[in-house]
């Protein structure tokens, strides 16, 4: 929400050459925010070791990501339709 929040303030699609501060260790899902929002440099408190003794369950998020598809917890399947990619398509022309 944050690099979102930036983007909309910046008039930009990105955040190229900006840096990003964090009460902790950026989980998965916002280090791959940070990377799409092209940050520059991440700063950081707690560590993914603080986290877990909270219950953040990040470790095993990661030990997941890193298997095959077919081999995790939660079943992925995909589903082809020849208009998928129109999405894409309009994502890209609305932030051009």
């Amino acid at each position: 929400m944050a690099i979102k929040d930036a983007c909309k303030n910046m008039k930009s699609i990105d955040l190229a050459g900006c840096d990003i501060y964090s009460s902790g260790e950026p989980c998965p899902m916002c280090t791959e925010a940070i990377y799409w929002a092209n940050l520059k440099n991440i700063y950081y408190c707690n560590t993914e070791k603080d986290a877990m003794q909270y219950g953040f369950v990040d470790k095993e998020i990661l030990e997941e990501l890193k298997k095959p598809a077919d081999k995790r917890k939660i079943k992925s399947t995909r589903i082809t339709n020849a208009d998928a990619l129109k999405v894409f398509d309009k994502a890209l022309k609305t932030h051009l």
